[in-house]
């Protein structure tokens, strides 16, 4: 861990000597300054962590320095050094954001405690933005396609009501990322966000999970538990995979919609709540209610807002995006240097189909980063990639077109000169000839594609260039 720094503010050099000698014992980074004026000029220059500030400074004094302080956002953390006649003084000082004080005759002992718990508050605070950074980060919805927007568009809208949403979208398109914007969004942010996934609860526990239960209701129950109805109340529960629910539990959960109250496993008292239902699944609803595996009156209970979340192959253009982002976000995780994609790279990861979606998409990206063993991600660190993951057929064998035209044709082309080159063995000459095209040219098409020549072979064709 790196040292903490500690700036001194004091206008008596044996208060400087004596702080600055017992600080650096401790093992902080120190320096020592004698007015205001040349605090604010070090804390232009540079980041320091903890700063001890005395109130009686000439020029401009301690109050002063700190109310320049927090107009410029400085977020250092300030201790400040009051006489006896300057407690009042202090006292404006903590009120102003100031961490503490210490009183004049100075007790090192006590300095030295104060300013632990100073750094210490100031490395929480800076991992709680760097979590929250990273938070924010992770349920950013990331793309600028014209179905991006127009989902972005949606979730806008129906955020600030109490409206039910039913989310539909295939596996791993991010249903429930739309769910927690939603609930971010919403005028329910500061409260629950409880989320159930029906589809991973044995049937047997669901209502109990749903509704809570009483002591003694069944076998292990040995204790009261709330349901997460309850839980949620005040703020939003998201029914995840709401398909694969049993009908009984369904018109359970009907009531609930219907009555706003939930009524724990073996008991006769109910509940009231106050919740907002968002639900979502992977399923055609009306194919499951012609089936008899879905209520219809719950699917009007629901279907308040329906929002659709694409499938990925139909927003290939969001890939370069998604992809930065997901990089960005490994090479924080493991501690390294973010990777760069070659132009390649990215034609191979808008050309496949993801039958998993942004999940799969992002576990690709996670396996590469990984993996990879330089600073740039190649089409060779992408080769798994060249057949569909359902089936085993190759990705250009597709139904329909995954990608844009302009990335197809790009595609086509780079392949068509890989495959020249080799009937060529490399040959830069023999290749453009075949081609029909100038040597110039070539090169300049196997640049943009990210093609490198043989050594031998590039050395010997710049020499006639």
């Amino acid at each position: 861990m790196n040292k903490a720094s500690i700036l001194i503010v004091d206008d008596e050099p044996g208060v400087r000597s004596a702080l600055s000698g017992v600080l650096r014992d401790e093992g902080y980074r120190v320096d020592a300054v004698e007015s205001g004026e040349q605090c604010l000029d070090r804390i232009v220059r540079e980041v320091v962590d903890v700063i001890v500030l005395d109130v009686w400074l000439p020029g401009l004094d301690g109050l002063a320095t700190l109310g320049r302080m927090r107009q410029m956002k400085v977020d250092s953390q300030v201790v400040v050094i009051s006489g006896h006649g300057n407690i009042e003084s202090a006292v404006k000082a903590i009120k102003m954001g100031a961490f503490d004080f210490v009183e004049k005759p100075l007790s090192l002992e006590k300095t030295v405690l104060v300013v632990r718990n100073a750094v210490r508050q100031r490395r929480l605070e800076a991992e709680n933005r760097a979590l929250r950074a990273r938070v924010d980060r992770s349920g950013k919805m990331v793309g600028e396609s014209s179905l991006m927007r127009q989902l972005r568009e949606q979730v806008a809208m129906a955020a600030p009501t109490n409206g039910r949403v039913l989310i539909f979208g295939e596996n791993g398109t991010g249903k429930e990322l739309v769910a927690r914007t939603i609930h971010t969004l919403s005028r329910r942010r500061n409260q629950p966000f409880v989320e159930v996934n029906c589809a991973a609860i044995p049937e047997e526990l669901i209502e109990s999970e749903l509704f809570g239960h009483v002591k003694g209701a069944f076998t292990g129950a040995v204790a009261d538990r709330k349901g997460k109805f309850e839980a949620a109340s005040n703020g939003t529960i998201f029914l995840d995979e709401i398909a694969d629910m049993s009908v009984k539990t369904q018109a359970k959960v009907l009531r609930v919609l219907q009555e706003q109250v939930t009524e724990p496993v073996g008991s006769t008292s109910r509940v009231q709540v106050d919740v907002r239902v968002l639900a979502a699944t992977n399923k055609d609803l009306t194919a499951e209610i012609r089936a008899g595996r879905f209520r219809e009156d719950l699917f009007f209970r629901l279907n308040v807002i329906p929002i659709f979340v694409p499938p990925l192959r139909e927003r290939a253009e969001d890939i370069p995006l998604l992809a930065e982002h997901f990089v960005a976000d490994f090479a924080i995780e493991y501690g390294r240097r973010a990777p760069a994609l070659e132009p390649a790279a990215m034609v191979r990861l808008q050309s496949y189909r993801w039958p998993g979606n942004v999940r799969e998409l992002r576990n690709v990206l996670e396996r590469v980063v990984i993996m990879a063993p330089g600073d740039v991600i190649t089409e060779r660190d992408l080769a798994f990639l060249a057949t569909d993951a359902i089936g085993g057929l190759p990705a250009e064998e597709a139904n329909a077109p995954t990608v844009p035209l302009y990335t197809a044709r790009d595609q086509f082309e780079r392949d068509y000169i890989l495959q020249a080159l080799a009937n060529q063995q490399g040959n830069i000459s023999r290749t453009a000839d075949v081609l029909g095209v100038e040597r110039s040219n070539l090169y300049r098409k196997m640049r943009s594609f990210g093609i490198a020549p043989k050594r031998a072979e590039n050395e010997e064709e710049e020499s006639k260039i």
